[in-house]
C-alpha cells in the first residue's frame, strides 16, 4: 500500500465524526435600535460591545438532538444602548453509533463549532442592516466554554448538602 493510500484513509477516518446534521434553523431573531437615528449621526462615541454566548442541548428522539446556540449582543455608546441582537440559532444533530458517554462533549463542543459561522453571519446582516459596521464576532473556544462548565458544574456538586439517603 502506497502512503498516499495510507494517508487518504487516515483523513477519511478523521473526518468521519459520527454526526449528521439533519436540520439548520433560526429560532429566534431580534434587533433593536432604540436611539436611532441619534445613534447613527457623525460623531458618535464607537459603541462598546459585549457578547453572552450559551449553548443548550434538548434530546429529540433516539440519537436526535436539537442544539441552539444563542448570541446576545449588546452596544453601547456612553450610557445609551446603540443596539442589541439576539439570534438562538438551532441545529438538529443525529449521533449515530457514537457511545452515549460522547453524546455531551460532541454536542457542546462540535454542533455549536459548526453553527457559529451561521450565527455569526445573522449577527453581522442584522447590525449593518441596522445601520452600523457589519459586528464581526471573534471566534467561539467551545472547548473552554465546556471546560469551565463542567468545572462549574464540579463545583456546585461538591458545594451541595449531602443526603443522608
Amino acid at each position: 500500500m502506497s502512503d498516499q493510500q495510507i494517508n487518504g484513509q487516515d483523513q477519511e477516518a478523521a473526518s468521519s465524526l459520527p454526526m449528521h446534521v439533519l436540520a439548520q434553523y433560526v429560532k429566534d431573531l431580534s434587533f433593536e435600535n432604540p436611539n436611532a437615528p441619534q445613534s447613527l449621526l457623525p460623531g458618535q462615541p464607537q459603541p462598546q460591545v459585549n457578547i453572552g454566548v450559551d449553548v443548550q442541548v434538548q434530546p429529540m428522539g433516539e440519537d436526535v438532538y436539537e442544539v441552539v446556540l444563542k448570541l446576545h449582543c449588546e452596544a453601547k455608546q456612553a450610557e445609551a444602548t446603540a443596539f442589541l441582537v439576539e439570534v438562538a440559532y438551532g441545529g438538529l444533530f443525529q449521533l449515530p453509533g457514537l457511545p452515549q458517554e460522547h453524546h455531551r462533549p460532541v454536542l457542546l463542543i462540535e454542533a455549536p463549532r459548526m453553527l457559529f459561522p451561521f450565527a455569526r453571519a445573522i449577527v453581522a446582516g442584522c447590525t449593518q442592516d441596522g445601520g452600523f459596521p457589519p459586528l464581526m464576532i471573534n471566534p467561539i473556544d467551545f472547548v473552554d466554554l465546556y471546560r469551565r462548565q463542567t468545572a462549574g458544574q464540579q463545583a456546585q456538586a461538591e458545594e451541595a448538602p449531602q443526603s443522608p439517603f
